[in-house]
């Protein structure tokens, strides 16, 4: 599975970077929102994103319109999991109202990690294929 962790914090990279590999997945590091929309299509290979919330340049919320609007144009449609420091009621909705599929808190555990990138991929598999 190929991830794109689109994270701006040095020491929150190589953490998640590091639980995804000892998965086996392939992690694909962009570090500003502008980088994650790049690098989304880019790669055909990328099987979900994890996206920070806050981001210089371009934040999470802005990053997800902007690739929902080209996978619009493309029909190709990835799950986005929102990372966040942000763990207060109504931040959940937030983000899936801003085009996310999931959602994290932070520090991310390894377990709700694996859980929620494997079981979106899972999901999306599932939508995309024919009955």
């Amino acid at each position: 599975m190929t991830v794109l962790l689109a994270e701006d914090n040095p020491v929150n990279q190589r953490v998640t970077r590091g639980l995804l590999e000892k998965r086996n997945h392939r992690v694909i590091l962009a570090e500003n929102g502008r980088e994650a929309v790049r690098r989304r299509f880019e790669n055909e290979e990328i099987d979900v994103v994890l996206m920070d919330v806050q981001m210089p340049q371009v934040d999470g919320y802005e990053a997800t319109h902007q690739i929902r609007q080209r996978e619009e144009e493309t029909g190709q449609r990835v799950p986005i999991i929102a990372l966040t420091a942000h763990a207060m009621s109504g931040d959940r909705e937030k983000v899936l109202q801003a085009g996310m599929d999931d959602y994290l808190p932070k520090p991310v555990a390894a377990d709700d990690l694996y859980e929620a990138v494997e079981a979106s991929v899972s999901r999306h598999e599932s939508r995309a294929s024919p009955p």
